[in-house]
């Protein structure tokens, strides 16, 4: 058992590290210097601080117009690097590749390379303190006659951990004051004009706004706290609290040795919650790398299959919560983990927490779904960080009886009012079953549940559940009730009220307070104010896809590219998705904004990319990935786009660029301030 102990505590401690890891990368910056003076190419250097001695050196290079820079395959003009200290880890990557131009060359070959940014990137290994120095070589040619010059710049950089977080993002005008000091004392060639060393120092702060450190989702963090404890009212679940109880007076030893025990018991809980859905995704990440994982969490969050499932679970758990049948476990695989639990040290510890797991998985099941489901996405990561969430709140209550048993004589008992628990369960059961089924038919665009059906189900259920707690439906293993409790009116009351507040959105009320849960507006088949309409049926995808608030834009980003470049406008990027319950919040909240409306309108070229869509690409509009995959459907397409070119995993994700497709400001993710978002937006025209 102690081995047991020892490896549930070593893979909880490779978890927490690689989850750290994933939510620590901040920028580390380094200095290069032209020693030819003037040259049409731009060089910035910045590092990722990994973890573990272990950095990721990316190479910036801002192309002046009317030039261009070749591949590193390219067999006669590839750029060179040069390092001294530190060691290479892998070979050099080329993340802006699939954005390389073509053109023709005097002896009719087709020849690809990059216009305006060319970006390569090297993994390194170094002790703390490093310096790195080294040497970039570029073959930079006119587009025009394709005259060559070969321009050598030297770097370095100092590879040490990043602590502060203030380094990732300095005020935009002391960063831009400290960059062109920089250029103007270190560069070589005095003769370099003001308006070079000006562009540069855009560029270098351009360049820094790109390694924006993954934030946690919160939203989702809280929402699987709160079913970690919802989930100790369940019918399941309050039967196991006498159990626990018993089985911790019965130890015997010191004080000391019991909450010993105790503490073990809650962190049994929660290993048995997270370790499996840790497991799937480093072994999906070691063996076919961080793509693989990612793909296999949106399939499960956005195929129909998976969806259908959960939907056809969460409804056969209603029909049981309303006494329809009973779900149990196999009886043998109970029966085994109950008589483990007479053992004793931590084995007999270890299978009371795991007969804990299995009685109440019947319960909990459906909301650990949910939780997953939810968490996807922020992030590869979310899911073990929400699952952790969970399961930890999920385990307090039982660690603490386990601690103090005595606490059992404040609990009630189990008895009628749990049957009126499962039922009120069962209700909403059915209401948070519909999100999955709603997300099939958004990915699948099936046209089953227009935000008024939806909402017209949600009125029903929550109708009926106000009769039930009024005492006017009963059922079958219901006691009879001569009198109404206090309880029930104010739940009742409760119940009514939001009932009534959700009617209005059947004539096409926004419903703020639900935005992440229902279908978006664009689905509504009828508002009074007659803005149904679809401004966007003639771009491409635009008749199965929509914007919000009648706003104009493109869901295919080479065609956005166009448009910009033909308006002289900024492109806004929304990495989105159906799925995304904060993309819906944000359109609700924020961009229903006047002020935000109408910038997005007038000021910006909207594109948006959804990740999740399943609509079948034509054969010329297929994406082939890093990995050399062929992306079929629209939503893979985009998801690689968001994650290659941009760096953005987890939706929402807001991006302003130029028509030439540079980074305008730091990329933005879910944060419901009107004035922030405002500022993002007027950042990005400056910028322009």
């Amino acid at each position: 058992m102690k081995k047991l102990f020892k490896h549930l505590v070593l893979a909880l401690a490779i978890v927490v590290a690689f989850a750290s890891q994933a939510f620590a990368a901040k920028p580390i910056y380094g200095k290069v210097v032209d020693v030819m003076g003037g040259a049409p190419v731009n060089w910035t250097l910045y590092a990722t601080d990994n973890g573990n001695n272990t950095y990721t050196l990316v190479f910036s290079g801002a192309i002046k117009a009317g030039y261009h820079g070749y591949s590193l395959s390219d067999p006669f003009s590839a750029p060179y690097f040069e390092f001294k200290g530190g060691k290479k880890v892998g070979a050099m990557s080329e993340p802006l590749k699939g954005k390389m131009h073509s053109h023709t060359d005097e002896y009719g070959d087709v020849v690809k390379h990059y216009k305006g940014t060319m970006m390569f990137v090297q993994n390194m290994q170094a002790a703390p303190d490093t310096k790195v120095t080294g040497s970039i070589g570029a073959n930079i040619c006119t587009d025009a006659t394709n005259q060559c010059q070969q321009c050598t710049f030297d770097f370095e950089i100092t590879l040490s951990p990043v602590k502060e977080e203030a380094a990732a993002a300095p005020a935009a005008e002391e960063k831009k004051e400290e960059v062109k000091a920089e250029v103007e004392a270190e560069v070589v060639a005095p003769a370099v004009e003001e308006a070079n060393t000006e562009a540069k120092a855009e560029e270098h702060l351009v360049a820094s706004a790109a390694p924006t450190a993954k934030k946690l989702d919160w939203s989702s963090i809280i929402s699987a706290i709160i079913w970690g404890f919802a989930a100790l009212l369940t019918p399941c679940v309050f039967p196991m609290v006498p159990m626990t109880v018993s089985f911790f007076i019965k130890g015997s030893g010191s004080k000391a040795q019991g909450r010993f025990r105790a503490t073990m018991y809650g962190i049994f809980i929660v290993a048995l919650y997270v370790l499996p859905i840790a497991a799937l995704i480093l072994i999906t990440r070691f063996t076919g790398g961080e793509g693989v994982t990612e793909d296999i969490f949106n399939w499960l969050s956005t195929h129909w299959i998976p969806n259908l499932i959960f939907f056809a679970i969460f409804m056969i758990f209603a029909a049981s919560f309303f006494g329809a049948f009973e779900i149990t476990l196999p009886s043998s695989l109970v029966n085994k983990s109950d008589a483990g639990a007479e053992k004793g040290g931590l084995i007999g510890i270890f299978f009371m927490a795991m007969t804990l797991v299995l009685v109440s998985f019947s319960c909990t099941g459906p909301i650990v779904g949910t939780v997953i489901i939810e968490s996807m996405n922020g992030g590869l990561w979310m899911p073990i960080i929400t699952m952790a969430a969970f399961a930890t709140a999920f385990a307090l209550p039982f660690t603490l009886l386990a601690w103090f048993p005595s606490l059992l004589k404040n609990m009630p008992k189990s008895g009628g009012w749990l049957n009126s628990v499962k039922v009120v369960l069962g209700f909403v059961e059915i209401a948070l079953g519909l999100k999955f089924l709603m997300t099939a038919d958004q990915t699948y665009h099936w046209g089953l549940l227009d935000r008024e059906v939806y909402l017209a189900i949600w009125i029903v259920v929550f109708t009926l559940l106000g009769f039930y707690l009024l005492g006017k439906l009963r059922f079958a293993h219901d006691d009879k009730m001569e009198h109404l409790p206090v309880k029930r009116l104010v739940l009742s009351i409760v119940v009514f009220s939001f009932v009534v507040y959700m009617i209005p959105g059947m004539f096409g009320a926004p419903l703020n307070a639900l935005s992440g849960y229902l279908p978006p507006m664009t689905s509504q088949d009828f508002r009074i104010d007659g803005s149904n309409d679809n401004l966007n049926a003639d771009v491409k995808y635009g008749d199965k896809l929509h914007l919000p608030h009648n706003l104009k834009g493109y869901f295919d980003l080479d065609e956005a590219i166009e448009a910009a470049k033909k308006a002289n406008k900024p492109i806004f990027l929304d990495i989105t998705g159906h799925a995304c319950n904060n993309c819906r919040e944000m359109e609700t909240r924020v961009w229903s904004d006047s002020r935000v409306k109408d910038m997005l309108m007038n000021d910006f070229i909207i594109c948006a990319l959804y990740v999740d869509d399943r609509t079948d690409l034509n054969t010329e509009d297929y994406y082939t990935n890093k990995n050399g995959i062929v992306m079929t459907t629209l939503g893979r397409k985009n998801n690689a786009i968001a994650v290659e070119r941009f760096g953005v995993n987890a939706q929402p994700g807001y991006i302003l660029m130029s028509p030439e497709e540079e980074i305008l400001m730091p990329v933005r993710g879910y944060d419901a301030s009107i004035e922030g978002f405002i500022e993002f937006l007027e950042g990005g025209k400056a910028k322009m």
